[in-house]
């Protein structure tokens, strides 16, 4: 094996259970972790001042938006303040910037510097902390503690795509949210494959209940609470209805207080540390692409030719097939986000080596970018525990847009690490065709995809993607009346007709169905 090799040599997760005035600040939570995943490595504390590469997962808090303006003590510069609290004198540090690809993305990115001789030890980490942040917000604890003990000034350099991942005319409609724009992709394969409404949500019961069942069993998940298909998708108090069709229980939850980091050595390194081999963890398969940017360019709301691509790309640079996998984590903010990474893959919803081995984001937790270090760091103890044995990990950032995928085993890799340019595959990806996009359409028109957003108090309002008597596409909302918006949960509203004009306010377009 190769010196310049990359190996994953420790792991570390923490999930924060106590009251909200004492929790952790976000460089403690980034450090606990760390601090962890040293000691996994049979380590002690002191090798974090040895790192000399530090990438650290964007904050959710600091995405653009109304996040980004909570009145709070922030970090300016995350992996630089996290390097000064380890003691560590690094020549490479990034932050990056939003997406639940991240993890995966950095892992891939610091073992191309490791086996380019650019760096030798490394870690990748991050952190999330909405839970105990908005908490204390409300209760007027105040963050004694959160500032930068370090008062660093200066900007990090950034990894990523930095465009937001909808366009000011999807915002418009409310296409800014997760959550009302992952439920319009789950109506749309719903449409397509010819499910009744009652049928699908079935299936959606069946898809997470073995989900929850595996987060019960793990000590990181902030819901760790098995529960029933029926459970899952049946609208109660506790269960409302968040946007058609998820409930509650289908939806990933901002607000945790988690963290989770990897080690990440070159071969030499490692053993100049001393790292005993039974802990070392190869990532043998990798890449990165996004599908078409904004959700209104797709090609169609249930496919993902990223997700198919990557898969394909990581599998040929492991050389191994589907056949060959032990365990799988498929990012699940929602059930979409499985069926379609589950169909481009090749793989059966009811695979029995299980779809997830955290439990998935709405129980095991890490929401917002981090959720896939969680699962990276959750996959190492599986495959340790299961010599030679592989596993895959994906994660997704914004709608659908981001993918990035990982095949990790304990196996020795042979020969030169070397990760494909993902510009090759994106090139394919931007070169395919997609609909006109026409933003005041008039007249005749077919819903392709829609869902019926609720707050607390019930029904708000209903959004679609249609076409009009051209096939180009658009974005509207419908009347926003009661019985509109029951009529489209209560039969398929994919392929109903009706008209599109402007709406009243002049900044929008309304769908009327017939």
């Amino acid at each position: 094996m190769r010196d310049d090799t990359p190996v994953i040599i420790g792991a570390g997760q923490f999930t924060y259970r106590g009251p909200a005035n004492t929790s952790p600040s976000p460089l403690e939570l980034l450090k606990i972790a760390a601090e962890r995943a040293v000691t996994d490595a049979g380590l002690g504390a002191e090798a974090l001042a040895g790192l000399d590469g530090v990438a650290v997962v964007g904050f959710t808090i600091d995405a653009p938006g109304a996040l980004s303006q909570l009145p709070f003590p922030r970090l300016k510069n995350p992996p630089a303040a996290f390097a000064k609290a380890v003691g560590a004198d690094t020549s490479f540090e990034i932050y990056t910037h939003m997406g639940g690809n991240s993890p995966q993305q950095v892992i891939n990115t610091l073992c191309e510097r490791i086996a380019r001789g650019e760096n030798e030890l490394t870690i990748a980490v991050g952190a999330e902390f909405l839970g105990s942040l908005m908490k204390r917000l409300k209760g007027g604890a105040g963050f004694a503690g959160w500032e930068d003990p370090y008062a660093i000034e200066d900007e990090p350099k950034r990894m990523g795509d930095p465009r937001p991942g909808t366009t000011p005319q999807e915002n418009a409609h409310g296409l800014n949210r997760p959550i009302n724009v992952y439920p319009m992709f789950e109506n749309a394969l719903r449409a397509r494959d010819g499910r009744s409404i009652d049928d699908h949500q079935k299936r959606l019961g069946k898809l997470f209940a073995p989900f929850s069942k595996v987060a019960s069993m793990n000590p990181h998940a902030w819901f760790p609470t098995e529960r029933s298909e029926a459970e899952l998708v049946t609208v109660t108090d506790q269960n409302r209805m968040i946007s058609f069709p998820y409930p509650k229980y289908l939806n990933a939850i901002m607000e945790v207080d988690q963290s989770a980091g990897v080690i990440i050595a070159s071969v030499r390194k490692a053993r100049e540390l001393g790292v005993p081999e039974d802990k070392w963890v190869f990532l043998h398969g990798c890449a990165d692409a996004s599908d078409l940017w904004y959700p209104s360019d797709r090609q169609d709301f249930h496919s993902s030719p990223a997700m198919r691509l990557t898969g394909k790309r990581a599998f040929e640079m492991a050389r191994i097939g589907l056949d060959d996998l032990d365990f799988i984590d498929l990012y699940s903010c929602f059930p979409i986000a499985v069926e379609v990474g589950a169909e481009e893959l090749g793989l059966s919803l009811d695979d029995p080596r299980g779809l997830t081995v955290t439990g998935g984001l709405p129980y095991m937790g890490g929401p917002g970018n981090n959720y896939a270090m969680h699962s990276i760091a959750t996959m190492m103890g599986k495959l340790r525990d299961r010599p030679g044995s592989w596993g895959l990990c994906t994660a997704n950032g914004w709608y659908l847009t981001k993918q990035s995928t990982g095949i990790y085993s304990t196996t020795p890799l042979q020969g030169t690490w070397e990760r494909e340019d993902p510009a090759v595959i994106q090139r394919q990806i931007d070169a395919l065709p997609h609909p006109a996009l026409v933003e005041n359409p008039e007249g005749p028109a077919t819903i392709e995809a829609y869902t019926v957003v609720h707050t607390r108090d019930g029904y708000h309002m209903g959004i679609v993607f249609g076409r009009d008597s051209h096939d180009r596409r658009f974005i509207a909302v419908t009347p926003d009346d009661e019985a509109t918006l029951r009529d489209l949960e209560g039969r398929e509203g994919v392929g109903r007709t009706g008209t599109v004009g402007r709406h009243p306010d002049g900044k929008r377009n309304l769908f009327t169905p017939d």
